[in-house]
């Protein structure tokens, strides 16, 4: 393979795991529409062959409308719903379904093709194999967490949507990762910018641990509660959010206390963000000038939007919005630490 066709390879390579992470961006913020709009149950069976083929017909639409009448959703929740109504949530949760297999499609087929003519390198090889078997466990874990609201309480465990939302999260995190390694060029920065590394990863994980708090909030229904802000019940501290017993439930399971916990980590990470931009200032004469203004940016538009969702008791369009900044903010953070990790010494000649 000559240098211009293996640099070729290399940006088709790289264009694809970028598709790849667009649609699991796009997954990210449908699968909280379908939350949102209370459609995840819509779809009392799963078919992961079949499960892509749309209703055909009306016979098809009253067949699946009368098994969803079978479902405790509809029986304890939206009894008397008509098909029309359940036409609406339906597609939310079906179109959710087939993007999951889309990007399933879209990631093997040309994996497989790149293999066969041997464009991707030995070592990232492994890495795309772990990108897919995650893949597929977040299927399968998709079907486990609606499963929990077709029994006998039409609920999806909170721990089981977080647990969704935070695989989403590693599998995104994970090929966004992989493809900036193909694209980012090291640069020579400072020695003093390790205490910026190190700050970086924390941020990070801050991040991504308020986004899983959003995941107890949404799974909850918390944001429908305390619509106010600073306070909570013109409180401080949440009224009852340490009633239930053993303590540590209340973390997962007091829907006071969730989401003081999100508010809380929410204006945490905003502070650790601005404060990591004033002691790094530095970094604004590098190429990560861009990448730190929209780091600030983002954040700031974050928390507007949160609390904006919050007092307006939570409207789907707004909410979506937030979803979307929370995963962009996260995008922003993890091409920070990977640029800084990946800084060329500067003894380095290379």
């Amino acid at each position: 393979m000559t240098t211009d066709t293996a640099q070729s390879a290399h940006r088709l390579v790289a264009t694809w795991l970028l598709i790849c992470c667009l649609m699991i961006y796009a997954m990210v913020i449908l699968g909280g529409v379908t939350r949102l709009t209370g459609s995840g149950l819509s779809m009392v069976e799963w078919d992961p062959f079949f499960g892509f083929v749309p209703p055909a017909s009306e016979q098809v639409w009253q067949d699946l409308f009368s098994k969803y009448q079978a479902s405790p959703e509809y029986q304890k929740i939206n009894v008397g719903m008509d098909i029309s109504g359940f036409k609406s949530i339906y597609w939310f949760e079906f179109s959710h379904r087939v993007l999951g297999r889309l990007i399933g499609t879209v990631f093997l087929i040309p994996f497989l093709i790149f293999l066969s003519l041997k464009m991707i390198p030995p070592t990232l090889i492994p890495k795309l194999c772990i990108g897919f078997i995650l893949g597929g466990m977040q299927g399968l874990l998709g079907w486990y967490m609606v499963k929990s609201g077709l029994v006998d309480n039409p609920h999806v465990s909170q721990y089981r949507l977080t647990a969704h939302l935070g695989l989403a999260l590693v599998i995104y995190a994970w090929l966004f990762w992989i493809y900036l390694d193909l694209v980012s060029r090291r640069e020579q920065l400072s020695r003093q910018f390790k205490f910026a590394t190190i700050a970086s990863i924390s941020l990070t994980t801050l991040v991504t641990l308020t986004i899983l708090s959003g995941g107890f909030v949404a799974g909850l229904k918390a944001g429908f509660a305390y619509n106010t802000f600073p306070l909570m019940s013109g409180q401080w501290l949440p009224p009852g959010g340490w009633s239930l017993s053993p303590g540590w439930r209340n973390i997962f399971e007091n829907i006071a206390t969730v989401q003081f916990n999100h508010r809380w980590l929410a204006i945490t990470t905003c502070s650790s963000i601005l404060l990591f931009a004033y002691m790094n200032k530095t970094l604004l004469k590098t190429s990560l000038r861009a990448g730190l203004f929209a780091l600030i940016l983002i954040v700031l538009l974050q928390v507007t939007l949160g609390i904006s969702t919050l007092l307006l008791h939570v409207p789907v369009p707004l909410a979506s919005l937030h979803q979307s900044g929370a995963v962009l903010l996260l995008t922003i953070s993890l091409f920070i630490t990977h640029k800084l990790i990946h800084k060329k010494s500067p003894a380095s000649r290379a």
